[in-house]
């Protein structure tokens, strides 16, 4: 009875220590960033980059908008899949200026798409059943807005 009364008061006393991180050996790596952050940042990007040059081009709002629109709402389908907030703010499109011209506006917003379409394909191939008809989705629409910007 003695030896079980030691070991339960080494057992409760142990128990708070491990609670505290005095016995945690913090081996745990860091979780891995979920797979559709880069395609969640670079459907923020699309959708600035078209919002952007609508407002630099409004000959160009009624294309852009849309298209502007349906990245936004493709970013937040895989900020909830990636289990992560939306951001509020909107992203930079680049680090450059919309150009000036709305012909080569069009012409950057396109391989935008196109990269954009690629990037999509290789997640969409890479990922799971359970994502992969969202991600064909999101390639498809890149493949849309890429024509729509012929």
């Amino acid at each position: 009875m003695l030896r079980a009364g030691a070991l339960l008061a080494l057992g409760g006393a142990a128990a708070p220590l491990t609670g505290c991180g005095l016995l945690d050996r913090g081996d745990e790596p860091a979780p891995e960033p979920d797979p559709l952050t880069p395609l969640l940042d670079e459907s923020l990007r699309l959708a600035a980059g078209h919002r952007d040059a609508a407002a630099a081009h409004p000959a160009l709002a009624t294309l852009l908008t849309p298209i502007a629109e349906a990245h936004r709402a493709h970013a937040a389908e895989l900020a909830r899949l990636a289990g992560v907030p939306l951001p509020s703010g909107s992203a930079p499109a680049t680090t450059a200026t919309t150009p000036g011209d709305p012909a080569a506006a069009r012409a950057a917003l396109r391989e935008s798409e196109r990269a954009g379409r690629e990037a999509a394909t290789r997640a969409c191939a890479a990922a799971p059943a359970e994502r992969a008809a969202l991600l064909a989705s999101i390639v498809a629409a890149r493949a849309t807005h890429v024509e729509a910007l012929k």
